[in-house]
């Protein structure tokens, strides 16, 4: 069965999107057909992980919302990125516009939310996926509450940072009251000097929510630049592997 899995975050800056580009790019190379939609049209920039810049966007979600252009028209395929041994696997990405012009209007006019959730669900289809993962804009406002409605599984990245912890708490309760059927908590960015279980066994004590991996900083990452997804880069990096265990337990 299609899959639905939403990657949010209560504030920016935690690597939600390296997050959803390396399980999408996981997921792809074990031969899976793999959509990631960019919702964050406020702010828009996983496309740049996928290799291609914002003037290379001829077309975008936000074509989709305001300009009766097919969602599964707008997407690129990006199975490229994956190399040579991706075996059966496509992946393709529908990007949000980073033109000024477009954000702006996001800003000022917003977007039918409703309709964006009907897109999404059209996408399983038209695209035959096996999975489609939603980059979603971090808080809570109409587009992500009907996101993780759709969804059947959710992934929370935060970080070990008290500012994260309580607003890591406000997206938990919400999940549960939308009977999201699969969540799951990711702790990113965890230095290295901390103890991994104890962080893990702390987490998922508080919320009551399991812990799918804590993520180590890593020098490599922050070098890297978002120039390319980590898990490609370096595929036998033990980052890697927890990303890989994250997707595991997304696709369970």
């Amino acid at each position: 069965m299609a899959r639905i899995i939403s990657i949010h975050s209560f504030r920016g800056g935690t690597g939600k999107s390296n997050t959803t580009a390396n399980i999408a790019a996981i997921l792809a190379g074990e031969g899976r057909r793999v959509g990631v939609i960019d919702t964050d049209i406020q702010s828009p920039g996983i496309h740049v992980l996928f290799g291609l810049k914002g003037n290379e966007i001829t077309h975008s979600l936000n074509d989709f919302l305001w300009r009766d252009v097919a969602i599964d028209s707008v997407a690129e395929d990006v199975t490229s990125i994956l190399g040579e041994n991706v075996y059966n696997g496509r992946l393709f990405l529908i990007p949000s516009s980073i033109q000024p012009g477009e954000i702006t209007r996001v800003l000022r006019e917003g977007y039918d939310a409703k309709m964006l959730t009907k897109g999404l669900r059209s996408l399983l289809v038209s695209l035959n996926l096996d999975v489609l993962l939603i980059d979603t804009h971090p808080g809570l406002n109409e587009e992500t509450l009907l996101s993780l409605v759709i969804s059947h599984s959710l992934a929370i990245i935060m970080r070990p940072d008290q500012q994260d912890y309580e607003g890591t708490g406000v997206t938990v309760a919400v999940g549960r009251k939308l009977n999201v059927p699969h969540m799951m908590l990711v702790v990113n960015k965890a230095p290295q000097s901390f103890d991994a279980a104890r962080i893990k066994a702390d987490v998922e004590a508080s919320y009551q929510c399991p812990v799918a991996a804590v993520l180590p900083h890593f020098d490599e990452m922050m070098i890297l630049g978002s120039a390319n997804i980590f898990s490609l880069e370096y595929p036998d990096h033990p980052l890697t592997d927890l990303y890989r265990q994250v997707a595991t337990k997304l696709t369970e």
